[in-house]
């Protein structure tokens, strides 16, 4: 397997990160994933702004290109075979010897890996998934906004109690703010509709500011749906009509089941994607 490694396409097992890489021992670094369709980044533009806004916070001095970048992937995809691909492009703050930084990272390192996007089966955009809720709490933001830092350990803790739980195959878990708020899946942001208004948690709320989830709200707007962004509560969700999560992988995916920690389940609507999902993925893929 081949990978882009500060700009070239390398041999995978050449592209090594050093034992003083503050990406490694502090986890100082920013990823974004997306996939491509006929060969191209989609939303490349929102993940890219992402990414930079997170290395100023982060005082890590790259800034992105976008044509670099798409030349790069079209590389990279062309040496594993690959006429589309599931992507993930990380920044490291690279090497800042032992103990905090004294200041800026001047050399980051930039990883661009690609793998074929996971097969999803046609029938998932009608019946859906499940939405499991978690014990596991989204833990806070490191700064005032959440970053799609290296620091991964809360989706990870997550995950594992997912697979325990015993949750149906392919389910989603749902995550609460100490508060008790409805928050966002482990890989997902959600969104539910109630009383005709599409309804998604605030980003106060300590979530992911997803490139997909603003997109989407975007797409919504225009085609004229109420939209309210705020705090929610798990009974909030169990009274919704429609319910669905966003990722740039799977793009809008219906939740057509709501479990409860007991593993105590609920339909939502019908059990099949609802009409205003099926309209906003419509807008969604018309690109």
């Amino acid at each position: 397997m081949k990978v882009g490694y500060n700009g070239s396409v390398i041999l995978a097992e050449e592209a090594v990160v050093g034992v003083f890489d503050h990406g490694f021992l502090y986890g100082m670094g920013l990823f974004e994933t997306f996939r491509t369709y006929r060969g191209r980044p989609h939303l490349l533009e929102g993940h890219l702004r992402r990414l930079a806004d997170g290395c100023e916070v982060l005082r890590i001095r790259y800034t992105p290109d976008a044509a670099q970048i798409e030349g790069w992937l079209a590389g990279v995809m062309e040496a594993n075979g690959l006429a589309d691909a599931y992507v993930r492009l990380t920044v490291s703050a690279g090497d800042g010897g032992l103990g905090l930084p004294l200041g800026d990272y001047e050399q980051p390192n930039v990883w661009l890996l690609v793998k074929p996007l996971p097969p999803t089966p046609p029938q998932l955009y009608e019946t859906g998934r499940e939405l499991r809720l978690l014990r596991t709490l989204r833990n806070t933001p490191e700064g005032n906004i959440r970053l799609k830092s290296l620091h991964y350990m809360n989706n990870i803790i997550a995950k594992q109690e997912l697979q325990l739980a015993g949750a149906a195959p392919g389910a989603e878990g749902l995550l609460l703010s100490k508060e008790g708020w409805l928050t966002e899946g482990i890989v997902s942001n959600l969104f539910f509709v109630r009383n005709g208004i599409i309804c998604t948690p605030a980003l106060s709320t300590g979530i992911l500011p997803g490139v997909t989830r603003a997109h989407v709200l975007h797409l919504a707007q225009q085609a004229g749906f109420r939209i309210e962004e705020g705090l929610y509560q798990w009974e909030e969700l169990l009274g919704a009509d429609e319910v669905w999560v966003t990722n740039s992988i799977q793009e809008l995916v219906p939740i057509t089941s709501l479990a409860d920690l007991a593993g105590n389940t609920v339909k939502v609507g019908d059990g099949t994607a609802g009409p205003t999902l099926r309209r906003l993925l419509e807008l969604y893929r018309s690109f």
